[in-house]
């Protein structure tokens, strides 16, 4: 990756109205910056997937732990973009099992379902969380 390409952004988030959209917005706006001013391939479906993962983990930290939260994004290696949403709560987040029958609390589930790579881990105060997805398409996915 080029020297001056967008290797890392942080946000801070306050819960506030419209906290959730902005989020999304930055990995927007982040991706587009990667690809147009560095030239980093950055497929349709990656931009797509990183705005639902920045919705279902900012959405996570807001509802479930008091305080602020920090959405950190940056590109690794060249080939993927990390998200990482830090909160104040220390509780490790699990999807659940699998049930059509349950209303809500798939947002887990569907994030694993969707990246290349995730971790959460606890932080001297509260937790962060990281997903991993292909700044591009992998050709076997069709």
């Amino acid at each position: 990756m080029p020297e001056a390409a967008p290797a890392e952004v942080t946000v801070a988030l306050d819960g506030a109205p419209g906290c959730i959209a902005d989020a999304r917005g930055q990995v927007s706006a982040f991706l587009a910056r990667a690809q147009s001013v560095h030239g980093l391939p950055v497929s349709a479906r990656t931009l797509d997937l990183s705005q639902l993962v920045v919705s279902e983990l900012v959405t996570n930290a807001l509802k479930y732990a008091p305080g602020p939260a920090l959405l950190q994004l940056r590109i690794a290696d060249g080939s993927m973009v990390e998200i990482e949403v830090w909160d104040t709560d220390p509780t490790l987040p699990w999807a659940q099992a699998a049930d059509a029958g349950r209303v809500g609390q798939h947002g887990l589930e569907i994030v694993m379902a969707v990246v290349q790579g995730f971790e959460a881990r606890r932080e001297p105060v509260g937790k962060r969380v990281t997903a991993r997805l292909s700044l591009f398409d992998d050709p076997l996915l069709g």
